[in-house]
């Protein structure tokens, strides 16, 4: 029968063998970086970290939802990503002595893992094979930022919602409707898209008018890809 230790052990390394920069790792090595692994749990808003405070290492999200974005002098807040359940963030941090580059606020209840720094460079140093995958994981969330850079450069909001919709759909040649979950708030989304709520409701609400999409609470249905391809295009110039 396990202990409480043991159990709190065993569910760190289930959450660190469910994240994709361990995937495979032997239980030898998840059980060394569990040893260094803290557990956070986190209410709706609370926030993990703020820009610039000191790094204590990177994370893992267990459960729920965490909002990693930066405010501009104008106290506008823009998205970098919502990391999610076996999604990891921050490993920039251990490549550096500058604290964290951005703020993390949880959108929902959550648990996250804390890998703390000084231990994980240990075990890097002693383990090429993890540091390789360090980079493999930095280098995705590289490509991730510079997909949204690319996005938020699309003129307007007509444009990067119906970009964002594509994207999510299997085939956008085709015109078979495609049912998209909205796995965060229309707020969050909105921000994502360089916008605000209520801009984003109106986008919506045209699109609706123009039936390509329907909405129905955290359900966005695309009717027909193809159609808001094309609408793309046109808004593109293309």
């Amino acid at each position: 029968m396990l202990h409480k230790p043991e159990l709190k052990q065993a569910a760190i390394m289930n959450a660190l063998r469910g994240c994709h920069l361990f995937v495979g790792l032997p239980t030898a090595d998840l059980s060394l970086i569990a040893e260094i692994t803290l557990l956070k749990p986190l209410e709706k808003d609370d926030y993990l970290f703020r820009e610039g405070d000191p790094a204590h290492g990177f994370y893992v999200v267990q459960k729920g939802a965490v909002n990693v974005h930066r405010v501009n002098p104008m106290g506008k807040e823009q998205v970098i990503r919502i990391f999610r359940a076996g999604e990891s963030f921050a490993e920039v941090t251990l490549a550096t002595e500058a604290g964290y580059p951005a703020d993390a606020r949880a959108v929902e209840s959550s648990q996250v893992l804390l890998v703390q720094k000084p231990g994980f460079l240990g075990l890097l140093r002693r383990q090429p094979d993890l540091a390789l995958r360090m980079l493999a994981g930095m280098s995705l969330h590289l490509r991730t930022l510079v997909g949204q850079l690319e996005d938020l450069t699309l003129k307007d909001v007509e444009t990067r919602l119906a970009n964002w919709l594509l994207k999510r759909c299997p085939d956008s040649c085709s015109h078979q409707s495609v049912a998209i979950e909205l796995k965060t708030t229309k707020r969050v989304l909105a921000a994502e898209l360089g916008t605000v709520s209520e801009t984003l409701s109106r986008t919506l609400a045209k699109f609706r008018a123009q039936n390509l999409v329907k909405v129905k609470g955290k359900m966005l249905q695309v009717l027909d890809p193809s159609a808001l391809r094309d609408l793309l295009r046109r808004n593109l110039g293309e």
